[in-house]
C-alpha cells in the first residue's frame, strides 16, 4: 500500500524524492505504533501517536507528520479504501518562524579559496562549497548536477529543482573556469564515468548525499554558524545577494523559489542596508555638524 503512495507521490503529484521519503518513513513510524490497521485509525489515534511524540519531537516536526496523514488518507479516501479523512480536522500549534541560519562573509570567502589544488578531496571541497555559495543551488540539485546541464558559451547551468522544474542559473566567468579545471582532475580521477557525467562524483558516479553533507559539514567546522550543513550555503548566498542590493525578485527566481513570501524570509537579514537607508534618509539619523 505504501509503495503504490510512493508512486502516487512522485508521479502523480510530481512531490520531490525528499518529500517522499519523509512522508513514508512518518506513515511507516504511525503503522508501527497502531494495533490495527490504518484503514481503521481514527482522529483519536492519530492525536495519541503525535501526543506520544511531542516530548521528543519539535512542533515544526510534529506538523510534517500530521501533513503526511493528511496527504495518505486523502489518497485512501480518493481510492474508496476509506469513508472520512481522520487526519482532516487535527489542529496543531503553529511552528515557530526561526531566523535563516548563514555563514558571515569574510568566513564563507576564506574557506572557500582556502585549498591544495593538488589534493582531489579538498579541490573537491572546494569546488562544492564555491559553486553552493555561488549559486544558491540546494543539496540535492548540485548532487544531480551533469556536465549536460552546464554551458560554457553562454555561461550558465540549467538546474533540475523540487517537482522537477527547471530554471536556468548565471555562473560568472570565474566560477566557469574552476569549474573546468576541476572537470580536467575528476575526468583523469575518474576516466570511466558514463555520461552525462554528474559534476560532483564519487567512485560510482553521482556523489551520495551523505558525502556532500560530510563536505560542507567539514568545511564549515570552523565558521562561527550555528549549523554546517549544504542548506546554510543557500541562506548565505541570498542573505549576501540581498545585501548587496539585489532585488527580492531576482533572489526568488536564483532560488526556485515558487513564492515571494518564501523568500520575504531573508529580507531581514539585510539589516545593514536597512540601517545605511536610515541614516542616509532620517534626520535624527546622526548627529548635525
Amino acid at each position: 500500500m505504501l509503495r503504490e503512495f510512493e508512486n502516487y507521490l512522485l508521479l502523480e503529484l510530481n512531490r520531490s524524492s525528499h518529500t517522499v521519503e519523509a512522508y513514508t518513513l512518518d506513515l511507516t513510524q504511525f503503522e508501527q505504533w497502531l494495533t490495527g490497521p490504518a484503514t481503521e485509525a481514527t482522529t483519536a489515534d492519530i492525536r495519541a501517536w503525535l501526543g506520544s511524540l511531542a516530548p521528543a519531537e519539535s512542533p515544526r516536526t510534529l506538523r510534517r507528520k500530521a501533513q503526511s496523514l493528511r496527504a495518505y488518507y486523502r489518497w485512501l479516501l480518493k481510492k474508496g479504501l476509506v469513508n472520512h479523512n481522520p487526519a482532516a480536522d487535527l489542529t496543531l500549534a503553529k511552528a515557530p518562524k526561526r531566523l535563516p541560519e548563514f555563514v558571515k562573509e569574510l568566513e564563507i570567502e576564506e574557506i572557500v579559496n582556502t585549498y591544495d589544488p593538488s589534493d582531489f578531496i579538498s579541490l573537491r571541497a572546494h569546488i562544492v562549497m564555491l559553486i553552493l555559495y555561488s549559486t544558491g543551488l540546494r543539496q540535492e540539485e548540485l548532487r544531480t548536477l551533469t556536465d549536460a546541464d552546464i554551458d560554457f558559451s553562454l555561461g550558465e547551468a540549467k538546474v533540475t529543482g523540487k517537482r522537477a522544474k527547471q530554471r536556468v542559473v548565471p555562473l560568472p566567468p570565474e566560477l566557469l573556469g574552476e569549474i573546468a579545471r576541476w572537470q580536467k582532475v575528476r575526468d583523469s580521477r575518474y576516466p570511466d564515468l558514463e555520461s552525462p557525467k554528474p559534476l560532483i562524483c564519487g567512485r560510482k558516479g553521482h556523489i551520495s548525499k551523505k558525502t556532500l553533507y560530510n563536505i560542507v559539514n567539514n568545511s564549515l567546522a570552523s565558521s562561527s554558524a550555528m549549523k554546517k550543513s549544504p542548506h546554510v550555503l543557500r541562506h548565505t548566498f541570498a542573505t549576501s545577494m540581498l545585501n548587496g542590493g539585489a532585488a527580492l525578485d531576482s533572489v526568488k527566481e536564483f532560488l526556485g523559489h515558487s513564492s515571494l513570501s518564501t523568500t520575504q524570509i531573508y529580507t531581514h537579514l539585510s539589516f545593514n542596508e536597512l540601517k545605511k537607508a536610515y541614516n542616509a534618509a532620517h534626520p535624527r539619523a546622526a548627529e548635525k555638524s
